[in-house]
């Protein structure tokens, strides 16, 4: 996976989404508000560290893990000695139990799961790094998002709401090119993995609920985000928006 996007200018990328960003700072927030400070933080595809400056205040120190070495030296240098005692390691999720052995007090694991086919995978893996009573920070594209519901029932594919199966959204070309897995994921079976390996649920938030690229044209960001921050939890009961985010405890 690294080398497939070790020269992908992700600053960039998020600068042109700048309401999907807020949005995601938005219930980061929330939950590092809830689960209080001095935290050792693990983050697994950490990325150039844009979440790490969102989750800085409430951590003693913070493991930023990605497998893209090009993307991680991005990291420092975005990060610029503003994180509070960041160590920085280069793996992927499969490959981490080998590299890395120390417990924290939480793991961020924020688009990550479109990558991986099987949940309990990732999971798994994070709950190797909590103690019982810590606490992980799931993010996953959601396959039964509203729009995705309409536009299949519209067009008679009434069992779509039940297919657990996961979804790959890559384009035939990109299948064919074997490019990385973009995969949208049954909430029910992700939320089952979670409790089959130990985890309670404590907090779930449907997030980015208004990304249309016409609406982002009308109004201003400071209303979009605003908006955001009011259905992200009513919304989460009925699996509204194309990212989820759950706050577990380890039992």
């Amino acid at each position: 996976m690294a080398a497939a996007y070790d020269d992908y200018d992700y600053p960039r990328y998020w600068e042109k989404r700048a309401y999907e960003h807020q949005s995601e700072v938005i219930v980061l927030k929330d939950f590092f508000k809830r689960l209080g400070g001095n935290k050792k933080i693990l983050e697994i595809g950490a990325g150039y560290g844009r979440l790490a400056k969102v989750y800085n205040k409430y951590c003693s120190e913070a493991t930023l893990v990605d497998p893209s070495l090009g993307i991680l030296q991005k990291a420092k240098t975005y990060l610029n000695g503003e994180a509070k005692k960041v160590t920085f390691v280069r793996s992927t999720l499969k490959n981490l139990p080998a590299k890395l052995t120390k417990k924290f007090d939480v793991v961020v694991l924020v688009r990550v799961m479109h990558h991986i086919k099987d949940p309990e995978l990732a999971i798994k893996t994070a709950s190797r790094y909590l103690p019982h009573g810590g606490y992980l920070i799931l993010e996953f594209a959601n396959k039964l998002h509203g729009k995705a519901i309409l536009k299949n029932l519209l067009s008679g594919n009434f069992t779509f709401p039940i297919d657990i199966f996961p979804q790959d959204k890559r384009s035939t070309g990109n299948i064919k090119k074997r490019s990385i897995l973009f995969l949208n994921h049954h909430p029910d079976i992700v939320e089952a993995t979670l409790r089959d390996n130990g985890f309670k649920i404590i907090d779930k938030r449907s997030v980015s609920n208004i990304r249309n690229s016409s609406v982002k044209k009308i109004f201003s960001l400071k209303y979009l985000t605003r908006l955001e921050e009011l259905i992200q939890k009513p919304l989460a009961k009925f699996n509204f928006g194309p990212s989820i985010f759950i706050l577990a405890k380890k039992k």
